[in-house]
């Protein structure tokens, strides 16, 4: 069944933990996957690669996102695009949301 979600209820569905960074799969198919995650202050994922292109939507706050070694800043309702198996890691700057798009 078809939903329209609007912005503000698609970060309203996740909320901040202390500490922690929480994820939320919204849809997962064969060809890929949506997942929504909520990073506190200072968390991170370490540096690691994919063998599939990804689609970062930040929804709320501001993360560094490293791409081959190269720092980008993303904030809220900024997009970037990691390519298949190039190392990257991401950093939240401050409380950060974003949505992950994995395409296989």
């Amino acid at each position: 069944m078809s939903e329209i979600i609007s912005s503000e209820k698609l970060i309203d569905s996740i909320n901040y933990q202390n500490g922690s960074i929480v994820s939320k799969q919204i849809i997962k198919k064969p060809n890929g996957n949506i997942t929504l995650f909520a990073f506190d202050k200072d968390e991170s994922l370490t540096e690691h690669t994919s063998p599939f292109e990804a689609i970062v939507y930040v929804v709320d706050g501001e993360m560094e996102i490293k791409i081959g070694g190269n720092p980008y800043n993303v904030k809220a309702g900024e997009i970037i695009i990691m390519p298949p198996n190039v190392p990257h890691a991401l950093l939240a700057k401050v409380k950060s949301k974003m949505l992950l798009t994995m395409i296989k």
